[in-house]
């Protein structure tokens, strides 16, 4: 068999080096490894905290066993010792030269609790990456049963997260991401065309229902043309003016929709084919730019939390400024599918001990009653 080549130097250039976290978790396992009582100052972080198994197991280990004698510790490593042993049953490939090498690079063990701050900042970053991740793959499955209830768990777990982080380090006025937002991905169209077509033509043919979808908005529809016509229609129901395909078209022509060329025969013909519920339709529509609002702000959180230049502070920032889109449509597909509140009988008020006497009484009674109803 050919003898495989050894690696070239320049084929360790190519091996990525640690990130400036690795370092930290080294400095910091070297100072409770050196001062075990200084576990006590460190805070906020917990075993998987960190970004390796072996210091992973290590922490578990200085954590949970015993904390040895201080001068004991100073003149043998039965405690070291006792530490690699633990920890070796979850990261084989410990050896004790690693121990010591911790020890030997970490500068200050009194800087700990700094050093575990940097660990905290760095988890809760990637903490906040994999929520948003797991929200945006929700929000592309298209097997799920019931899409909008998922997604929106989903959108409730990677709050909890950033309300969690958030309350050890509370953002700053003012301090947002540094990180450029990605563009927004294009619509599928397809179906959702041929759905929103549906809905305006509907809207168009059934005008007295347009008040009853108020919650629907121009941006849940896919394309430009679409959100204009519907922009058309809600200004027309709102001043109470003749629909039909021919007014639609012309509000349509007064708001310049027709300047890109588009054939006023195909809008007509757009508007002049209704099918099925408005209702039906609008929520349709509203589902999907729901979808594609909660994919977006996940992104957009996403790269916020995969940039390492964003300190905690801007990522709790910029996630909770993505968040409140997602809150804003959640309200409206409530409006659209949740049950409508039925106004509370307003209870009569007091009658007195008997009735009027004179006919000016029982005016004045009469007006009073009708004034409360």
């Amino acid at each position: 068999m050919p003898a495989t080549p050894e690696p070239d130097a320049d084929d360790l250039d190519t091996i990525t080096p640690p990130q400036p976290v690795f370092h930290v978790e080294q400095a910091l396992l070297g100072a409770l490894l050196l001062d075990p009582h200084r576990l006590g100052d460190v805070s906020g972080i917990a075993a998987d905290s960190f970004s390796t198994a072996a210091h992973t197991a290590l922490y578990a280990a200085i954590s949970t066993l015993p904390p040895p004698d201080p001068i004991e510790h100073t003149q043998n490593t039965a405690w070291l010792n006792r530490v690699l042993a633990a920890a070796r049953e979850k990261a084989h490939g410990l050896t004790a030269s690693y121990l010591h090498t911790l020890i030997q690079v970490c500068p200050w063990p009194r800087h700990a609790p700094a050093y575990a701050r940097m660990v905290e900042a760095e988890h809760a970053r990637h903490r906040v990456l994999k929520a948003a991740e797991h929200l945006i793959q929700t929000a592309q499955d298209t097997s799920l049963p019931d899409p909008v209830r998922t997604v929106l768990a989903e959108a409730d777990a990677l709050g909890a997260v950033v309300d969690d982080i958030a309350s050890r380090f509370p953002p700053r006025a003012g301090v947002l991401p540094r990180t450029a937002v990605p563009p927004p991905v294009p619509r599928d169209g397809g179906e959702a065309v041929e759905e929103e077509q549906f809905l305006l033509a509907t809207a168009t043919a059934h005008p007295a229902g347009i008040e009853s979808v108020r919650w629907l908005l121009p941006d849940d529809l896919t394309l430009p043309l679409h959100a204009g016509l519907w922009q058309c229609l809600t200004a027309l129901a709102h001043r109470h003016e003749a629909i039909d395909p021919v007014t639609v078209l012309w509000e349509a022509q007064q708001r310049g929709l027709l300047d890109d060329g588009s054939d006023p025969r195909d809008v007509i013909r757009l508007l002049a084919e209704p099918a099925g519920s408005l209702d039906y339709w609008g929520e349709r529509t509203l589902q999907r730019s729901l979808l594609a609002t909660v994919d977006q702000a996940g992104r957009r959180i996403e790269a916020y939390a995969g940039d390492p230049a964003n300190t905690p502070f801007q990522l709790v920032v910029g996630a909770r400024r993505s968040l409140a889109d997602i809150a804003a449509i959640r309200t409206r597909w409530q409006q659209a599918t949740g049950p409508v509140p039925t106004r509370r009988p307003r209870r009569a008020p007091p009658t007195r001990a008997g009735p009027p006497t004179t006919t000016a009484a029982i005016a004045h009674t009469a007006r009073a009653t009708r004034a409360t109803r």
